[in-house]
């Protein structure tokens, strides 16, 4: 044990079908597949070095769909990990996975190799809302997969839902609820469809029939309420857990913690610096077959300022039920944030969107909802940058 650890986060581009509201960097073109694994296997022999002081605790592959690679080519991703990094026994070890991409013995292979953790997507179990999601799976579909899981030996799975989807009302969500309720999962993850710009869903955003902000908000609030009842307390915007089995590589982020990315579109935190690389498959892959081959790979390759420190850790730890320390906040920053945010934090706590107790502002349900817009005027930022690094922070 070094002291000091680390996440890894693994971005597989590939999908059997692109929803169309999806703006993650991913495609339905898979005859880049071995190459691409065998490139994620030299960026990790890359880094082997600058890790080896580390203890990887969390390790996430996300997408894109996982598990539509070949079974032998996520094996082998699998296998390299192990190789270049130092896995703590008891790191949580994520998959995502769509229920269209996974087998019985696929699963049980994949346990057998380390995976302890499944994130399945569902999004809804009303046939008509994944019919206008583009989804390639039935709720029955999820729940032959999520009985796979279970028989497979994964006592940790997350369910992803969506409201705001179009034709959604309250009376379908809380049918949705119940049903993944007695599914019983241990982490549900609940998001608010967002049309992003380049999707198909933006191209007829005026065709879809979205419900109002006002019917969305009655969604979350009532979602926040039901989960609570059945034991599924919120700890994140998005996130609800069963207790202790908050998703600990998110809570990294979140908790401006070490990581490190790997793949195009991949975001990382490492040493001091924060850099992503660009959403090209094939340059990603040339990088690493032919180095130096690709002189601009990265987006983005800047140290944090203490400026920019500072409103991320506000940013990131305003998402968590928890919020923000004010003790905390001084030692890292050696300033009062009562001071600093004067301006904004009686408007907030006046008005119902924020609460302080015991040394803690944090936000309530209804400042969760219009989280973008309360950081952004706190922290001087556009929304939009905003929910780019939130985002860059759930990959």
């Amino acid at each position: 044990m070094t002291g000091k650890t680390l996440g890894l986060y693994f971005h597989i581009p590939f999908c059997l079908s692109k929803c169309p509201y999806c703006d993650f960097y991913s495609g339905t073109d898979t005859a880049a597949v071995s190459r691409y694994t065998d490139a994620l296997v030299l960026h990790m022999e890359d880094y082997a070095a600058s890790a080896a002081s580390y203890d990887v605790d969390t390790v996430f592959f996300g997408g894109g769909t996982p598990t539509v690679l070949p079974l032998p080519r996520l094996l082998d991703l699998i296998d390299g990990l192990y190789d270049n990094f130092t896995l703590q026994e008891s790191a949580e070890f994520t998959i995502e996975a769509n229920p269209a991409t996974i087998s019985a013995s696929g699963l049980r292979r994949l346990r057998r190799a380390g995976v302890n953790r499944l994130s399945m997507g569902l999004q809804s179990a009303d046939p008509g809302e994944l019919k206008a999601l583009g989804r390639i799976h039935s709720f029955e579909d999820f729940t032959e997969s999520f009985r796979a899981a279970r028989k497979a030996g994964f006592s940790n799975i997350n369910i992803d839902l969506m409201y705001g989807i179009p034709n959604q009302t309250i009376e379908s969500l809380t049918e949705t609820l119940e049903r993944v309720f007695a599914l019983d999962p241990e982490h549900i993850s609940l998001y608010g469809l967002r049309i992003e710009e380049g999707t198909p869903f933006a191209e007829r955003k005026g065709k879809l029939a979205l419900p109002g902000e006002d019917a969305e908000w009655e969604m979350y609030a009532r979602a926040v309420e039901l989960l609570a009842e059945h034991g599924w307390a919120q700890y994140e915007i998005s996130n609800f857990a069963k207790p202790g089995r908050q998703c600990l590589h998110n809570l990294r982020y979140w908790n401006c913690e070490e990581y490190l990315g790997f793949g195009p579109g991949a975001h990382s935190y490492f040493g001091g610096r924060r850099f992503a690389y660009r959403r090209d498959l094939e340059a990603y892959i040339a990088s690493l077959e032919y180095p130096g081959s690709v002189p601009d790979l990265l987006s983005e390759d800047y140290a944090l300022r203490p400026s920019e420190r500072l409103g991320e850790y506000v940013m990131l730890r305003m998402r968590l039920t928890d919020g923000v320390n004010t003790d905390d906040f001084a030692a890292r920053f050696g300033i009062s944030f009562e001071k600093m945010f004067a301006k904004y934090l009686p408007l907030y706590l006046d008005n119902g969107f924020m609460k302080q107790e015991d040394r803690r502002y944090f936000f309530t349900p209804k400042g969760m909802f219009v989280s973008n817009y309360i950081l952004s005027a706190m922290l001087d930022f556009d929304s939009d940058i905003i929910r780019g690094i939130a985002d860059g922070s759930d990959r």
